[in-house]
């Protein structure tokens, strides 16, 4: 398992070259039904995970693999979050997918293949761990208008 996540973190690294990252700048767009970018709809969608915890959205990162394919990383923050509460936010990853990387516009000019979705118990600099804070991770092909989950 640790040495899944360290590939893991190994590829972050070297796809920093190749990334794009929107969400500091405020809540990332996603298409309303009249396929306009609309804010609002991704605020409402964090703040409607089964786990009821309010999140926040930290940032988007768009990585450009080196097969070409594109992956989303969409980091929220759930303060007050702890380690005993990773079963509590479990299906969070699932919804989050569902609502927020299927309906995410990169600016790539590809369809997202894969999301990688964190929750964090505080904001983060992307790439550094910080065991005070507890941070949880889930990864997702995105194919079909769906959200296949990839275990690690």
């Amino acid at each position: 398992m640790i040495r899944s996540w360290i590939n893991v973190a190994a590829m972050g690294v070297l796809c920093a070259a190749a990334t794009t990252v929107r969400g500091q700048e405020g809540p990332s767009p996603v298409p309303s039904d009249s396929g306009q970018s609309d804010p609002a709809r991704l605020e409402a969608a964090v703040i409607a995970v089964p786990s009821g915890r309010a999140l926040s959205l930290q940032e988007v990162r768009e990585e450009t693999q080196p097969d070409g394919t594109l992956w989303l990383r969409l980091r929220y923050v759930a303060p007050g979050m702890t380690r005993a509460d990773r079963a509590a936010v479990a299906d969070d990853f699932q919804a989050l997918c569902q609502t927020d990387a299927l309906r995410y516009q990169p600016q790539a000019p590809v369809t997202a293949a894969q999301a990688v979705i964190s929750i964090a118990a505080a904001p983060m600099e992307f790439g550094v761990s910080n065991p005070e804070i507890p941070q949880f991770f889930e990864a997702f092909r995105l194919e079909n208008g769906t959200c296949i989950w990839e275990a690690f």
